[in-house]
């Protein structure tokens, strides 16, 4: 089954909806950069929020960037998403391995105490900044928080990583649910009272629900409304050229420097891990270019 996301509204439009299936999405980003096991759970269900928050943005143009800086032995993670569903995102130490804790992975121990932080690029001279602290470094209960305080959405979120027992990925998905500003009180009393009783995300991509499954197990008695599908990748736009035009950018004299070693040079993209080489000949054409 291919990756995508459900877009709906239920309750004659007091709440949206969004649902995801993203499987196919962390395991690329897991052969990518080699994640352990728990770096990968932690980077997939940031880029399963990532997704979900991507197709939120209304121009084609638009980039919307995720980064949570932790203390704990992962590092940062950076995740960059889109409205036509494309994701991408890498993680700082791909290899932490931690014990379990409770039975379960650690993920809030190996991300740490922090900051997350969301940039939308909109096309404005400035990109817009919201940065909230990590309030259990769990990733759904932190963006959960980023709405409701920088974006002031009362929101839940529900994201999970099922691995299989040779570490590639069973299952990914999660869902973003939001309360509208028409909504009334009794329907968000009821709606609190739904998201306290449904099942955990990883239960449900257990069972093999789909983003559709999800919603109408949360919504389904609520007027439930699927509006449209968006199709989600992990897709990286690096390229060569583009590379080249980074290299260049560090001006003539670090370029003049490269040239000087004889030796190529390699280059990484940091988000799909793609390797670049620039023979010598390469580095003093891109000299020319360089201002």
């Amino acid at each position: 089954m291919k990756d995508y996301i459900v877009r709906a509204t239920a309750a004659n439009g007091q709440v949206r909806a969004f649902a995801a299936t993203t499987r196919g999405v962390v395991e690329t980003a897991r052969k990518d950069h080699n994640t352990s096991p728990i770096a990968t759970v932690a980077l997939g269900r940031l880029l399963t929020g990532a997704a979900m928050m991507g197709i939120m943005m209304k121009n084609d143009s638009d980039i919307l960037t995720v980064q949570i800086k932790g203390n704990g032995p992962i590092g940062a993670m950076t995740v960059t998403a889109e409205p036509n569903g494309h994701v991408k995102g890498f993680v700082a130490n791909p290899e932490v391995m931690l014990p379990l804790k409770n039975g379960h992975m650690d993920i809030a121990g190996a991300v740490g105490i922090g900051v997350l932080s969301v940039i939308k690029d909109i096309g404005l001279r400035e990109p817009y900044v919201g940065d909230t602290i990590l309030i259990t470094s769990e990733i759904a209960d932190d963006l959960t928080y980023y709405f409701a305080t920088s974006e002031q959405v009362p929101s839940s979120v529900g994201l999970g990583v099922l691995m299989n027992k040779d570490n590639t990925v069973r299952e990914a998905g999660g869902f973003i649910i939001q309360l509208m500003p028409n909504a009334t009180d009794e329907f968000i009393d009821k709606l609190e009272k739904r998201i306290k009783e449904i099942k955990s995300v990883t239960n449900m991509l257990d069972e093999g629900m789909t983003p559709e499954d999800i919603l109408e197990h949360i919504l389904g008695d609520m007027d439930l409304q699927i509006l449209d599908t968006v199709p989600t990748e992990f897709y990286c736009n690096c390229s060569k050229e583009r590379v080249s035009a980074a290299v260049i950018s560090v001006g003539k004299e670090e370029l003049q420097k490269m040239i000087d070693e004889g030796e190529p040079i390699e280059v990484n993209c940091h988000f799909c891990n793609s390797h670049y080489k620039f023979s010598v000949d390469e580095l003093k054409d891109m000299l020319i270019k360089a201002r």
